[in-house]
């Protein structure tokens, strides 16, 4: 929407305040609020909000400014305009964008930003002209959390009254029974899955807000676990949505009482949740990913992107899953891919050419092992850039291993096979030694790469290596 579309649409809404959002460099959404009449200049643009922006303290934002250079602009983008949809007095949302106020350049660590050049980085490299991206955020709904640590004590626990592990609960009057068994609640209809109403509520949010989906379902874990899938879109408006997507997961099940998570792997024993991430390229409306004589029906183009993913797959992980939490989950036996290897059809390889249709526009890469504890906008564009790397360089991905499960081969078999790290800190020093694909055309710089390794290390992986574990007195108390 232009600023004058956004008058009158406010005025139609009775719009009373105006809410701000940005993403910060890890992930998640910021926002300040403004009084409509902020806005009442609407048609004078060099003196609207649309072009001067907003200043904030760049240095209270995580991954952004030190403190001697901390102001900071948020320009707001029109065309991102939404009622917001979880909060009571009508509210216009607008995304902004990040800029520093005396060059008024962009912001080389907003993460929009980086998402925006990864996309012309694609049209100047004369590759295509459009990249789709069709993200599957998976997520648990909780009833109930609790956790806490200090010098002395930690604990978590979560609870879901779907959760197998109450099926011998005195509830208060009758226990019916119904629950998901571990790794049983891929699909079940009611009873067992409870949160198809909720799901739907959300849905409805979402298409109202401008996303359009196309199914959803109870995932494989027990205890409230969930998939709602989002049709494709380019990358840097798929990086909104996925923000949006979030939002809204967690704000309808506030509605109700119950909390939802990201977090790859809260439950031990049973299925994490990832960000499954489909990805072509195409150009003058057709896709280049697609070719009907070739392997799963796909071109030679697609195979160099897939073999940039293979080669540079332990530093995307970096990017991809973020968290220490998210090797709980990169692990065999939970259909979380750990190996760098593609497949038609198998979901224990990292990179899938999915078979459901024939049509060359469906052709399209999964990547398997992000998570959405990932920055969408980062993880999205560290995708891109590894394959156009593998692109950019023709390399051969070699033969697809389509044979059996992956995490049935043997030792030896497994020892020839790249894989992952197994470990946030082994994906961050792989990342040191693995980045120059991503500072291609700018897309990344150099400051953002050593601020996420800095922050990671000092705010991830050391605070949780120094902790002592619940499980560690359980093996070693009695030493």
């Amino acid at each position: 929407m232009t600023p004058e579309e956004i008058k009158e649409f406010c005025a139609r809404n009775n719009v009373r305040f105006v809410d701000v959002k940005f993403v910060d460099l890890f992930g998640l959404w910021q926002h300040l609020t403004r009084p409509i009449h902020e806005l009442n200049d609407w048609t004078d643009y060099n003196r609207s909000p649309w072009r001067n922006g907003y200043g904030f303290d760049g240095s209270s934002i995580r991954g952004f400014q030190k403190i001697e250079e901390s102001d900071m602009l948020l320009v707001p983008d029109p065309d991102s305009a939404i009622i917001d949809p979880a909060i009571t007095t009508p509210t216009l949302s607008v995304i902004a964008d990040v800029e520093d106020p005396l060059t008024r350049q962009p912001y080389s660590r907003d993460p929009r930003y980086v998402a925006k050049k990864a996309e012309q980085y694609v049209v100047d490299s004369g590759v295509g002209d459009t990249v789709y991206i069709g993200p599957e955020l998976e997520f648990f709904v909780f009833d109930d959390v609790r956790f806490g640590g200090d010098q002395h004590q930690a604990f978590y626990s979560v609870d879901s009254n779907e959760g197998i592990w109450n099926s011998g609960k005195d509830m208060g009057g009758t226990n019916l029974g119904y629950r998901p068994r571990y790794k049983e609640g891929y699909f079940p209809v009611s009873p067992h899955d409870t949160q198809t109403d909720l799901r739907n509520e959300m849905v409805e949010t979402m298409e109202a807000c401008g996303i359009q989906i196309e199914l959803h379902h109870h995932e494989v874990a027990t205890a409230g676990q969930g998939e709602i899938d989002m049709r494709f879109d380019t990358l840097r408006k798929m990086g909104d949505k996925s923000m949006l997507y979030k939002y809204i997961v967690k704000n309808v099940a506030k509605r109700h009482g119950k909390v939802a998570t990201f977090m790859p792997k809260p439950l031990y024993g049973d299925n994490g949740s990832g960000m499954h991430t489909h990805l072509s390229i195409w150009r003058d409306g057709m896709n280049l990913f697609a070719d009907e004589s070739g392997y799963a029906g796909v071109s030679q183009m697609c195979k160099a992107y897939i073999a940039g993913l293979i080669r540079h797959g332990k530093a995307l992980m970096a990017f991809c899953a973020p968290s220490t939490n998210s090797y709980k989950r990169l692990v065999p036996g939970y259909e979380a891919p750990v190996n760098l290897v593609y497949s038609a059809r198998n979901r224990s390889a990292a990179c899938r050419i999915p078979l459901v249709s024939p049509d060359p526009r469906q052709k399209r890469v999964e990547f398997r092992p992000p998570d959405p504890t990932a920055n969408p906008y980062l993880a999205f564009s560290a995708i891109l850039m590894a394959g156009m790397d593998g692109i950019r360089n023709g390399w051969d991905p070699g033969e697809a291993l389509d044979r059996t499960n992956l995490f049935d081969l043997s030792p030896d078999e497994l020892e020839k096979i790249p894989t992952v790290a197994q470990s946030l800190e082994g994906s961050l020093h792989a990342l040191e030694e693995d980045h120059d694909f991503l500072l291609e055309g700018g897309v990344f710089t150099p400051d953002l790469i050593e601020t996420w390794l800095e922050w990671k290390y000092e705010n991830d992986v050391d605070p949780v290596r120094m902790r002592p574990h619940p499980h560690e007195f359980h093996l070693y108390f009695d030493a």
